[in-house]
């Protein structure tokens, strides 16, 4: 019986104390460096945005934040790699509605489950997509281009930087809501669709407004409208596409970062505060702007409820499409 005491006291002790090396752990995070997996390859949104804040976070810890990127596969590699993380916090990954939003249908056999797999921190910002045509085509505004489509079906054509990819489900879902049929040409990557695009190959591309603006900007690309629900603050004279003609039409890249499902909810809570503060700064705030990106910050619970609405939007479209991952 003594025997028996003592384990039942030994384990009892061994509880308590994991339970305050656990506070401790919280209370003093991140006590080492900590990995940001970006699920693709350097230069593009995802590696650029997560590398400000990475260098913010890093100022505001004391500890080294090192981003990784891990491209590959539409970003499954990478975000895999996140998934099979220790649940310590101590490795996060950049999110992107191509990774958490499009991948749950667009990959029969995806390797981790969007939801059941990760605890979302927070969306940090959303990247508008605009829609540019070739300087040479004869239209003004989306209203235009949809007419242009319906008078020569089947023969215009729209970039991509890829089967499967945020611009090729966009350029999709203005197809399914247009109800006009134009010819899908992919790109190894946003860089080729861009050249495409300029020596007039393709006529029409969806994208992000970081990638269409130097274009826009030398008058190589013609830019039609925004793909947002409301104008850009930054360019208040472009339309948005929804009110140039096609209704409804909201198709914006967004990026958030998460962490593993098992990670302790005050480490969640720490992260959360942390990045919220990193958003506010007036140096970051500039820096998203003059990308065109505009900084998000909602709570785990909001960025949980909007992978759910994401998935589910964008199913539809990614069936419709017959999109095949390259």
């Amino acid at each position: 019986m003594n025997k028996f005491k003592c384990l039942v006291s030994i384990a009892v002790l061994g509880a308590i104390g994991s339970g305050a090396a656990l506070a401790q752990t919280a209370a003093t995070f991140p006590a080492k460096p900590v990995r940001f997996i970006a699920p693709f390859p350097p230069g593009g949104s995802t590696d650029l945005l997560a590398r400000l804040v990475a260098i913010k976070l890093t100022e505001a810890w004391g500890q080294q934040v090192t981003v990784e990127n891990r491209g590959g596969a539409g970003g499954t590699i990478g975000v895999e790699l996140a998934a099979r993380a220790a649940p310590d916090g101590y490795t996060i990954v950049m999110g992107h509605v191509g990774t958490f939003g499009f991948n749950p249908t667009l990959y029969p056999k995806l390797p981790y489950d969007a939801i059941r797999d990760f605890a979302p921190i927070t969306v940090l910002a959303t990247v508008p997509n605009g829609m540019a045509v070739h300087p040479s085509l004869p239209v003004k505004t989306a209203r235009d281009f949809v007419a242009l489509a319906k008078a020569k079906p089947g023969e215009l054509l729209y970039a991509s930087g890829g089967s499967g990819s945020a611009s090729h489900l966009a350029g999709e879902y203005f197809k399914l809501l247009t109800k006009i049929d134009m010819v899908h040409v992919p790109y190894k990557g946003t860089g080729p669709a861009m050249i495409s695009m300029i020596s007039g190959q393709t006529t029409m591309t969806i994208t992000g407004m970081v990638a269409l603006m130097p274009h826009v900007k030398s008058n190589r690309l013609k830019l039609l409208g925004v793909a947002t629900m409301k104008r850009l603050s930054i360019m208040p004279d472009i339309p948005t596409i929804n009110e140039s003609g096609v209704p409804g039409y909201d198709a914006n890249q967004w990026y958030g970062v998460l962490t593993q499902a098992a990670v302790p909810r005050d480490i969640i809570a720490k992260l959360h505060a942390d990045f919220v503060k990193v958003l506010a700064r007036p140096d970051v705030k500039e820096r998203l702007a003059a990308d065109g990106a505009e900084p998000v910050a909602n709570t785990p619970e909001q960025f949980a409820a909007h992978i759910k609405a994401e998935i589910a939007r964008w199913a539809p479209v990614v069936k419709a499409s017959g999109a095949k991952p390259d």
